[in-house]
């Protein structure tokens, strides 16, 4: 995060600092000290447990606004199936006072943190698990699409959030997530998925079949689909495939597109176009190619990131 300091410093500081997501509300106060290093990882840790973070607006002065509220939200799922300690830690990492707020050391020394302590066993399905496993779900077509926009999309904070979790994930630091690492990343989440079930998230996310997830692979595979159905970017994306602008894919440019990414055998193409042509005239038109991206994407656990203003 850029803003990490020595415990022992006493120092206080007058510059804003870090990403939006992660700031401390003293620090949007101008005085501050070291304890927005413990703010910032009850962000992390929040993020972690629930799949999106716990001050969320559309942008900065929105985020910001709502650090300085301080209203915490550890009632709406997941959190029930999340373990009463879990949320102790959380609260006292996320209290607004810095004064009263818990220390490094003590939150090292908190129950859940320490080795036998008071963990949950309990699976728990966070919101980028979900959002991983309707991507499998989907149809390659579906897939290739999502990761055309997720190329073009600005840096807003929701990305700037999710890039900081694969980040987390990244722990080599390499610039892609291994098979092992979506393992590391999926178990802090909550995950009880064997290990079969991960390889097929793995193959599903791998979307160019390098054996990897890259950063724009994480994303397509778990931002919120709301924001990648906009209209303006479902007609980027169709653009992408219908390279003469004739208003249609034909089975050509589908198989053109999709053979870059390793996916344009017959046998894909046709179970395609037997999942989106409706019409069955041998092309996808823009209606249907709509259709197709905005169906069956409704999260189970939608209501919950409307409440978080998501």
């Amino acid at each position: 995060m850029g803003m990490a300091r020595s415990h022992r410093s006493r120092k206080s500081y007058k510059e804003i600092v870090g990403s939006a997501y992660y700031v401390a509300p003293e620090v949007l106060r101008k005085r501050y000290g070291k304890e927005i290093d413990v703010w910032s990882a009850g962000v992390i840790l929040y993020i972690l447990l629930s799949g999106v973070p716990p001050f969320w607006a559309e942008n900065e002065r929105g985020i910001f606004a709502k650090i300085l509220e301080g209203s915490l939200d550890l009632q709406s799922p997941p959190w029930p199936s999340i373990s009463p300690s879990a949320k102790d830690l959380i609260s006292k990492m996320l209290t607004k006072n810095p004064k009263k707020r818990i220390t490094a050391d003590k939150a090292l020394e908190h129950p859940w943190l320490k080795e036998d302590g008071e963990a949950s066993e309990q699976p728990m399905d966070s919101a980028v698990l979900i959002r991983m496993k309707q991507f499998r779900a989907m149809n390659k077509l579906k897939r290739l699409a999502l990761k055309v926009i997720a190329e073009n999309l600005e840096p807003t904070e929701e990305i700037k959030g999710l890039r900081q979790m694969f980040s987390n994930m990244d722990t080599d630091g390499s610039g892609s997530i291994t098979y092992e690492e979506l393992k590391a990343g999926l178990s802090k989440l909550g995950s009880r998925l064997v290990e079969s079930e991960i390889q097929q998230l793995m193959d599903a996310a791998d979307v160019d079949k390098n054996g990897t997830i890259d950063y724009i692979e994480f994303v397509t595979a778990t931002m919120h689909r709301h924001k990648l159905e906009r209209e303006e970017n479902l007609y980027r994306a169709f653009q992408f495939f219908d390279k003469d602008d004739s208003g249609f894919i034909t089975r050509d440019e589908l198989k053109h597109a999709m053979t870059q990414y390793g996916m344009g055998d017959e046998a894909t193409i046709d179970e395609v176009l037997d999942d989106v042509d409706t019409d069955k005239d041998g092309t996808i038109n823009y209606e249907e190619f709509v259709t197709m991206m905005r169906k069956g994407t409704v999260e189970t656990r939608e209501h919950v990131e409307i409440q978080l203003g998501l």
